[in-house]
């Protein structure tokens, strides 16, 4: 069974074993970098399988002040990451479900959730696309990897 958890001190030796492939990383951040985040707005989380740590993600609750696309009343999905060697098992769809739930539960001020999402990224837009994301018309030009798919889902 897939979960979602705020990330707290208990999982933070676990976290290191999240790993994604070099060619991955330039989409997402190492579980180091992850870690790094400090600003009060983004919401760290854990994504567990039974009590194994099998990725993380950041919810940003500023999203909408930082990127014209998205309403105010939506939240941001930051840096989505499933472990390299739990990827290919369907738990990044079930990590998906299981934060939908997560957000009508603790996030329900939230209307929306918005992500982007690399075009050269197919696996992780297929991910979203079979979990009910819409694309948007139109690309965000302003991510570090080159263009990306603007995606969002009613919550």
């Amino acid at each position: 069974m897939v979960s979602i958890e705020t990330l707290n001190q208990t999982h933070l030796n676990r976290l290191a074993n999240v790993t994604l492939a070099s060619e991955q990383l330039k989409f997402a951040c190492s579980a180091k970098e992850f870690i790094q985040e400090v600003d009060p707005a983004v919401h760290l989380h854990v994504i567990k399988q039974d009590d194994e740590i099998i990725g993380f993600f950041k919810l940003d609750t500023h999203y909408a002040k930082h990127y014209d696309f998205c309403p105010t009343d939506g939240l941001g999905l930051r840096s989505f990451v499933i472990d390299e060697k739990q990827q290919g098992n369907g738990l990044g769809k079930q990590a998906i479900a299981a934060l939908l739930k997560y957000l009508t539960q603790y996030y329900g001020d939230y209307n929306w959730l918005y992500l982007t999402v690399n075009c050269k990224n197919d696996i992780a837009q297929r991910c979203y696309q079979k979990s009910g994301f819409i694309e948007a018309e139109s690309l965000y030009l302003g991510g570090p990897a080159g263009p990306q798919h603007i995606m969002y889902k009613a919550l």
